[in-house]
């Protein structure tokens, strides 16, 4: 991509726009370029990385007819036509921060492979993720734990609790605050976007389902 901007206070100030229409026009001309740039700048990277083909799936916000979104996202996964069902990266703006995110989101039929699959890799899994990445069990909310205060038990019980719970979710992950000096530094941003893929990846690959899901979809 040419120079990319990184992420100003304007983008962020976007959440605090009143009413559905006024929202959804300051998403689309102020951050959903920088969102498509990302997308379009790390899908050969991950797709290297995870074997597959992941394709771009920018947030359109389409079914909102009244409230406005507090957040917007560009995500990537292994199947062109959506990435909900599948295990899935995220990197999005909600008003306090900037989040990237692996996601095992509520609308996936794997969610029970995939807990058992990161159950047994749990071991590997705590050494090799950084104990300030952050979990969390449901997209939709801003807020997230760091691993450090989770501990194995806590991620052990998020792991679980995917496979019991219908409508659970697993996210793993970074937050960077709105206010951090990164944000504005598009090389040093997209530099620290890859390290966070480079761990991300690597969960990526245990979830142990992808290949044969995608294959199946595309059926």
């Amino acid at each position: 991509m040419t120079v990319f901007p990184g992420f100003s206070q304007e983008d962020f100030d976007v959440f605090a726009i009143d009413g559905l229409d006024q929202r959804m026009d300051a998403i689309k001309t102020i951050i959903r370029p920088k969102l498509e740039a990302l997308g379009q700048h790390f899908s050969p990277v991950l797709s290297v990385a995870c074997g597959n083909e992941m394709f771009v799936h920018v947030a359109k916000h389409a079914r909102r007819t009244v409230n406005p979104p507090d957040d917007t996202w560009v995500a990537w996964a292994a199947d062109k036509r959506g990435y909900k069902k599948h295990p899935h990266f995220q990197v999005g703006l909600w008003g306090t921060h900037l989040f990237v995110w692996f996601a095992v989101i509520y609308e996936s039929p794997a969610k029970g492979q995939v807990s058992e699959a990161l159950r047994t890799h749990l071991d590997d899994i705590l050494s090799f993720v950084p104990d300030h990445f952050r979990w969390s069990p449901d997209h939709m909310q801003p807020e997230s734990t760091p691993q450090a205060e989770l501990g194995r038990a806590g991620v052990e019980k998020l792991i679980d609790r995917l496979a019991q719970v219908k409508k659970a979710e697993i996210l793993c992950g970074i937050n960077i605050d709105r206010n951090d000096p990164i944000l504005a530094d598009g090389e040093a941003l997209l530099a620290r976007l890859e390290e966070t893929f480079s761990v991300l990846t690597r969960l990526y690959r245990l979830s142990g389902v992808e290949a044969e899901s995608v294959a199946s979809s595309r059926v």
